[in-house]
């Protein structure tokens, strides 16, 4: 049967498919819409299995904030080539998920949710079709506070959420800084409480050792060690770091110094590098 190019073309806005992937599921299917996008979908499904075993390191990382600031997601939509996460269809497309999931408290009831006329999955591996690369989601994070700000990194390779305890005029801007400094400075934890007790007994145990071939005497080693640990928690925890944009201070001092009563409630980050 003949299939116009408005039939195509509908298919098309409907599936996210190329045009001539369109026209072809659509003569296979004798102009019938649900079982041309069924016929997409096992295209989808094919290339998929094909391409199950490659690695897709490349994509785009994104973080989204709701409309009262209490809750942020970050992730990332993965692919396997720089040139597709540059597309601007491939782009749209990541976005559209990233609105999607700001409203999912896992990734499988994300996955599951419908977009576009399939579930969030299943869409995956319709795209997996279209662009001929395994597409999946890489990361999915999600934060919760009084206020949250974000912030991505040119190129969508990196992006950040911050939590801050209050809700006050300066708060969109305090943190976004905040979120600047966790993807600038890739902090281990929010905290000394946050940090592993395993790391920092083997972060110890590493400052002893050089501290021994340094021929430090062994009662000293502790005293030393500790100021070690110290040097540690301010480099790697994120309110004790120095800010980047002052170095004079840290990060907990800039966020006092707009309210005493302000604080860094949280964090995360999502990187694709």
């Amino acid at each position: 049967m003949k299939i116009t190019a408005s039939e195509v073309n509908k298919l098309r806005k409907l599936t996210g498919a190329g045009m001539m992937d369109c026209k072809k599921a659509l003569v296979e299917a004798d102009g019938n819409f649900e079982k041309a996008i069924e016929n997409l979908r096992k295209k989808g499904q094919k290339v998929a299995a094909n391409r199950a075993d490659r690695v897709s390191s490349e994509g785009v990382t994104l973080a989204k904030v709701n409309e009262n600031n209490t809750r942020g997601i970050l992730i990332s939509i993965n692919c396997e080539t720089d040139f597709v996460a540059k597309n601007e269809s491939y782009l749209k497309l990541a976005n559209s998920l990233a609105n999607l999931a700001i409203n999912h408290n896992t990734l499988d009831s994300f996955l599951n949710s419908d977009f576009e006329n399939f579930t969030v999955s299943d869409k995956l591996t319709e795209q997996t079709g279209v662009i001929g690369e395994k597409i999946e989601i890489g990361g999915f994070k999600i934060l919760e506070a009084p206020f949250v700000g974000s912030y991505i990194h040119a190129g969508n390779k990196i992006a950040t959420l911050s939590g801050l305890s209050l809700s006050i005029g300066d708060s969109p801007e305090i943190a976004k800084n905040v979120a600047m400094q966790a993807a600038a400075m890739n902090p281990i934890a929010l905290d000394e409480k946050g940090v592993d007790s395993t790391l920092v007994e083997k972060e110890i145990e590493i400052a002893k050792d050089q501290l021994r071939q340094e021929g430090k005497p062994e009662e000293m080693l502790d005293k030393i060690a500790s100021g070690k640990i110290k040097r540690f928690f301010k480099d790697n925890t994120l309110v004790n770091q120095s800010y980047i944009k002052d170095g004079k201070i840290s990060v907990a001092d800039y966020v006092s110094s707009k309210s005493k009563d302000l604080i860094i409630t949280g964090f995360c980050r999502l990187s694709l590098v």
